[in-house]
């Protein structure tokens, strides 16, 4: 039985070196009961952490906590109570439904076939024909059916809806929201969709060239970021030290700035837009350009 716990995942300092790359410094939390979106480019280092977070990789300092214990001091414990899904079916392409349930099974203390074949009959999953010949949405089903089979408490999943048709995102993210029903159930969902994060994330963390840049509640990061546009001319009134980075259009500056509500008391005249998700990647990717077109 797990002891209680506030945070579903926490954390704390983490560094792993490779060659060309290093993991710096990652730490994040996620509250029990929460959806929390992980973003980032390809090669930023999100497979990365959940491989750590999964105690696939170890990482050279820092510790991590999934569900309240160590992944490490009790990971067959953990194991038992956090479900993976990936972009890749992990199951050989020659099994079936019935095979993949007998694999599980003996793995998972609290299996429930009668929940995996529910969700099999919900997706319209055939039970006996070769998962080599399902489609990627059906793929993807699968696997989720699979999670979702043996009382998880947490859900980790790493580009879960890319490359899935809009009907197949929708119906899958429907799912996750009725998982965290149960006030108990985490998602850690790291995904190149941020609408879909836009629809069902309580918080983001954003993760670029092996750094955490922004980590918060959604609401949060999206009220207090905005896109400044103007003239060429008014943006050389705006210091830049309040801005992140700038693109040059057509019909003047976009300017993204990190505090919404002091840019709107100090430059006054000013269109200050809403971005998305999409939009505030994109600027701090650029911030090192600082202006770029």
């Amino acid at each position: 039985m797990m002891t209680d716990f506030t945070n579903a995942i926490e954390l704390n300092g983490i560094n792993k070196n490779y060659d060309g790359f290093r993991l710096e410094n990652i730490s994040l939390t996620v509250p029990k009961g929460s959806i929390m979106g992980f973003i980032g480019q390809n090669g930023a280092g999100k497979t990365t952490t959940i491989r750590l977070m999964l105690g696939i990789t170890r990482p050279d300092s820092g510790n991590i906590k999934l569900l309240g214990k160590d992944i490490y001091e009790s990971e067959r414990e953990i194991k038992n109570d956090i479900s993976a899904v990936f972009d890749e079916m992990p199951f050989h392409d020659n099994l079936n439904a019935l095979n993949i349930e007998k694999i599980l099974r003996p793995l998972y203390k609290n299996w429930d076939s009668s929940v995996y074949h529910s969700y099999l009959d919900r997706f319209c999953l055939p039970k006996k024909k070769a998962v080599g010949k399902f489609s990627k949405g059906m793929k993807m089903k699968l696997q989720i059916a699979a999670a979702l089979s043996h009382k998880a408490k947490l859900l980790i999943l790493d580009e879960a809806t890319t490359g899935l048709d809009p009907i197949v995102r929708s119906e899958i993210l429907d799912i996750f929201l009725e998982f965290l029903q149960d006030e108990n159930n985490s998602v850690f969902l790291s995904s190149h969709i941020t609408s879909d994060l836009e629809k069902i994330a309580d918080s983001i963390t954003f993760i670029d060239k092996g750094k955490i840049l922004l980590t918060g509640y959604k609401d949060d990061i999206l009220e207090n970021h905005a896109i400044i546009k103007c003239s060429a001319a008014d943006f050389e009134k705006i210091d830049k030290n309040d801005i992140i980075s700038s693109r040059t259009t057509d019909f003047g500056v976009d300017a993204m700035c990190f505090d919404r509500a002091a840019c709107i008391s100090k430059y006054r005249n000013m269109v200050f837009d809403q971005p998305s998700l999409d939009d505030i990647m994109l600027f701090y990717v650029n911030r090192n350009t600082k202006e770029w077109s």
